[in-house]
C-alpha cells in the first residue's frame, strides 16, 4: 500500500475515479495500485507524480509494515499469569 498516495489524493481533493479518469486507466486497475496490489510503471509513476504535484519517490514510497505487540501473559518475566495458571490457584 501506498500511504502517501493516499495523503496526496487527499490533500488535493482528487477523487480516485477522476484520477483514473485522468490517467486514461480503469478505476480498479488504480484502486490496485493505489493499495499495492499492482505495481505500476515508471512511466504511470510519473504521470501520477505530475497529476498530484508531488514526487513520484515519495508518492511510492511503500507503507511500513506493522510489528505486532508480544500477546499479554507470554513474555518473560510477565507478571500476568496465563489462563490455566490462574484456574490451578483457584483450585488450590
Amino acid at each position: 500500500m501506498y500511504p502517501n498516495l493516499k495523503l496526496q489524493l487527499f490533500r488535493t481533493g482528487i477523487r480516485q475515479n477522476r484520477l483514473a479518469q485522468m490517467l486514461g486507466m480503469d478505476a480498479t486497475m488504480l484502486s490496485k495500485i493505489i493499495n499495492g496490489f499492482r505495481e505500476p510503471s515508471p512511466p504511470v509513476r510519473s504521470k501520477i507524480a505530475t497529476l498530484l504535484q508531488s514526487d513520484a519517490e515519495w508518492l511510492f514510497q511503500p507503507a511500513e509494515p506493522l510489528m505486532m505487540p508480544e500477546p499479554r501473559g507470554t513474555a518473560e518475566g510477565s507478571s500476568v499469569p496465563m489462563p490455566d495458571e490462574r484456574l490451578s490457584a483457584k483450585q488450590h
